[in-house]
């Protein structure tokens, strides 16, 4: 311990006061202490040569005719800094090795192997503690096994009521051993490359897959996963998505500090996370993973057999079963295009057995699959108005399910955009399930997406309602944004990024953009700014921000108000510029109105003096309390003196409080014991503010 900083770690015991001479291990912040200590002495080889986690070091080598070279400069900073180590606990010229519990070597991080053959050779749990040993084990060794909580959720279950092994908790146990008898090898990404993430979700947990590409091959570098709990498994497929992609930016926080990652999903996460209509969650989400360089690509094949396990089951989608009985309603759709007479047909059937007929008739022309998607939509939107939350969609277009359900790619543009849509209804819904169903199915389908085709709009037709359509679903949709060329406003960078995508091409100044772009979202053509309380403030050019700030201050209805009002009466107002609180202060300064007739203050300013003490029992601060309920001796005053290094008390009861009493106390009590102190804190009060005191 530097001789400046023992006397912090100070402390006192019946015997004395004592400090800390060297650095003991047992106080809180020592390791990130030490941690830092050491990330100064090793900063110019950590990641070049070296890796250094607290007291475990690790000298690395490419070559072995580059490994003493390397050695040879790690002695050299542990002579520099005065720092020894144990002979007994090092090891040299080893071509793998034990390093923070797993096996690092040339071909990557292996799983420990101790770890894995505990597990392959313990028997089947016959009590609670043998299972809470086996779920231990099975913890140190998350990051290699793919969807860790899916495979352990019946051990979970068994831990929260009576023990009892069942047949499920047998077979999890034995494909988990067969999953460890060949465990995955991960892989450690090179500084500045890009990262891939797979996000894979099923009713109980959330999992994903960090992985990057070497030689053409994808090779994964770290496994997580997490169990939902409560409302977090009445979550829609696309929330659970993105609450997937958050849980692994924060247990992965380096590696998305480090590095750009990619999500390969075929589902719009990106258009989700920005909806200007989010809920609170999705808010915090977007703006939590806003400071992340995070890129969102369709997923393309994958380049690794180790990850094919994990990235199919990404294509698996909830059965009928998996829906509350009861509650299921069923909607058949049908879309059918024949030259300019193009319609659909809905068909709801509910839990008991009641039936809703409707024929939509398409005033624009649209493909088959375009009708498709169109039906798709018409049925949702109509089962968000009858307040539906368990839907069962069902459709004989391979195409269109396919699509929707991750199988298939949409390559056309068009197409993207209805699948974009759709995506976005399932917010709306607790469960939603999409099925192929063979033609002959859906007859009744059929038939009426040629009435709606074919026939003049009226109320009904033999019992089915039918709907006109003028336009597609998707026409709102801007296709391309215009922007000013000439002088880009302060927000053009942000718009570009939001609505196509696009970034600046230096570095610094495109992760200043992602990070910026999580607190804004478009409305049509126009850029508004978000918060957590607050409605959608309107983002205004220098030109509109100047008038705004004008009428806002000495208009019609101003009132000269200052900085720090000014800018929050704009905010109610609606509006937001970045420049907003320091353009309201200068508009105070420079207003003659204001300078004239504001309110000036007379108190001189005082800054708030610290009181500390330059060692233990030099400063003393003494009281009176009371007068309390009377005690023994009529006793009713307490007289209390603190020392304010260490925090030690001395206390007295008093039946008077005279001076007398006061000296006597602080003579026996704190100068015959502690010494003369250096300076006693006191009140006015008359027993202290004496001269014989």
């Amino acid at each position: 311990m530097a001789e400046s900083n023992q006397e912090k770690t100070s402390f006192t015991t019946d015997r004395g006061l004592y400090c800390y001479k060297v650095m003991p291990f047992g106080l809180k912040n020592v390791g990130a202490t030490y941690q830092r200590l050491v990330n100064k002495m090793f900063q110019a080889q950590i990641g070049r040569n070296m890796e250094v986690y607290v007291d475990d070091m690790l000298v690395k080598s490419l070559t072995s005719y580059n490994h003493v070279a390397d050695l040879a400069e790690a002695f050299d900073t542990l002579r520099k800094y005065h720092m020894k180590l144990n002979p007994q606990k090092c090891a040299f010229g080893v071509d793998s090795g034990k390093f923070l519990g797993f096996m690092v070597s040339q071909r990557g991080i292996e799983a420990n192997p101790d770890k894995v053959r505990a597990i392959l050779e313990m028997p089947s749990p016959r009590t609670t503690k043998q299972l809470q040993q086996l779920t231990g084990r099975l913890a140190a060794l998350n990051r290699f096994v793919s969807r860790s909580s899916d495979k352990c959720l019946p051990f979970f279950k068994v831990l929260k009521k009576a023990f009892s092994w069942t047949e499920e908790c047998e077979k999890a146990f034995g494909e988990l051993k067969i999953y460890l008898t060949n465990p995955p090898l991960l892989s450690r990404p090179v500084e500045g490359e890009i990262l891939y993430l797979y996000l894979v979700v099923s009713r109980t947990a959330v999992s994903s897959v960090l992985v990057r590409e070497e030689s053409g091959k994808q090779r994964s570098v770290y496994f997580t996963s997490k169990v939902l709990h409560g409302a977090e498994e009445r979550y829609p497929r696309i929330e659970k998505l993105a609450y997937a992609l958050v849980i692994s930016a924060r247990r992965l926080r380096p590696y998305f500090q480090a590095h750009a990652v990619r999500v390969l999903t075929e589902y719009p996460l990106r258009k989700i996370l920005q909806k200007p209509d989010l809920s609170g969650r999705l808010v915090n989400w977007s703006i939590e993973l806003g400071q992340y360089d995070i890129e969102y690509h369709p997923r393309t094949a994958v380049k690794g057999q180790a990850l094919a396990d994990f990235v199919v089951e990404m294509n698996e989608t909830p059965n009928a079963e998996e829906l509350p009985k009861g509650l299921i309603w069923i909607v058949y759709v049908d879309g059918s295009s024949a030259g300019e007479r193009c319609g659909a047909r809905i068909a709801f059937r509910g839990p008991n057995r009641e039936e809703f007929r409707y024929a939509l008739k398409f005033r624009f022309a649209a493909t088959n699959n375009k009708a498709e998607y169109e039906a798709v939509l018409s049925a949702m939107e109509i089962a968000r108005e009858m307040e539906i939350m368990n839907l069962e969609v069902r459709s004989d277009s391979r195409v269109v399910v396919e699509q929707v359900n991750g199988s298939y790619t949409a390559q056309e543009a068009r197409m993207s955009r209805y699948l974009d849509k759709v995506c976005q209804f399932y917010l709306y819904f607790d469960k939603v399930v999409l099925t192929k169903v063979p033609r002959e199915e859906n007859g009744l389908a059929d038939a009426l997406s040629r009435i709606g085709a074919g026939t003049d709009p009226a109320v009904t037709v033999g019992g089915c309602k039918i709907l006109v359509k003028a336009r597609p679903a998707i026409s709102s949709d801007a296709e391309v944004m215009q922007l000013n060329e000439a002088e880009p406003e302060w927000g053009a960078e942000i718009v570009q990024y939001l609505k196509m995508g696009e970034l600046p091409p230096g570095k610094t100044e495109a992760q200043k953009v992602i990070r910026n772009s999580a607190r804004y979202v478009l409305v049509g053509e126009i850029l508004y700014r978000r918060g957590y309380s607050l409605p959608l403030l309107k983002c205004l050019p220098d030109e509109d921000a100047s008038y705004v700030l004008k009428e806002v201050h000495h208009g019609v209805c101003g009132n000269h108000s200052g900085t720090k009002a000014l800018s929050n009466k704009i905010i109610r107002a609606g509006y937001y510029w970045p420049t907003m609180i320091r353009d309201a202060k200068e508009m105070a300064r420079a207003c003659d109105a204001c300078q004239r007739f504001t309110c000036v203050s007379n108190s001189p300013p005082e800054y708030l003096h610290s009181v500390t003490s330059p060692w233990p029992f030099a400063k003393w601060g003494v009281d009176i309390v009371g007068p309390m309920p009377p005690g023994k001796g009529n006793r009713k005053f307490i007289l209390v003196a603190v020392d304010y290094f260490t925090k030690w008390a001395e206390v007295e009861a008093l039946a008077a409080i005279t001076t007398e009493n006061v000296i006597k106390f602080l003579w026996k009590s704190v100068i015959c014991r502690f010494g003369i102190p250096y300076a006693m804190v006191t009140d006015n009060g008359k027993q202290f503010d004496c001269d014989r005191f």
